[in-house]
């Protein structure tokens, strides 16, 4: 296998692995084998729901990371740790020197494991959500 496959391979891997690390945590804390089915299927529906959200946001702040959003927060935090050095204001620069040089070391890459794998378990969720509903829900 190519070096670029492998390496998206382990990507995609992490990203499950990490959701359903999740999605176990919620299972355990809910107590999933306590219950009747009904109370199972929506555990289950709960945990792939959270799982996934909790991907699709970190994917969402890695994009909005990566477009150099936050380097202004950056900024704002790295001037007010200065100010308490002493002799910090000496290495002063200016925002936009600042923005620059940081626009230069962002690297562009291919985050779309995360948003994939975080959208697979949040239709999965979604799914569940609805079979409950369907199913068992009695209004």
């Amino acid at each position: 296998m190519e070096q670029e496959t492998k390496r998206t391979l382990r990507n995609y891997g992490i990203c499950i692995g990490i959701e359903l690390l999740i999605a176990f945590l919620v299972i355990w804390s809910k107590g999933f084998f306590t219950d009747s089915a009904a109370v199972n299927l929506q555990i289950l529906g709960d945990a792939f729901f959270v799982a996934g959200i909790l991907m699709t946001l970190f994917a969402g702040l890695m994009f909005v990371s990566g477009e150099g959003a936050l380097i202004g927060v950056q900024y704002v935090f790295r001037h007010v740790f200065l100010t308490f050095i002493p002799m910090g204001r000496a290495r002063y620069e200016r925002y936009a020197d600042y923005r620059e040089r940081k626009m230069e070391k962002l690297k562009k890459e291919n985050n779309s494991h995360v948003i994939v794998t975080g959208l697979i378990f949040l239709f999965i969720g979604i799914t569940l959500t609805v079979i409950w509903y369907k199913a068992f829900y009695n209004v």
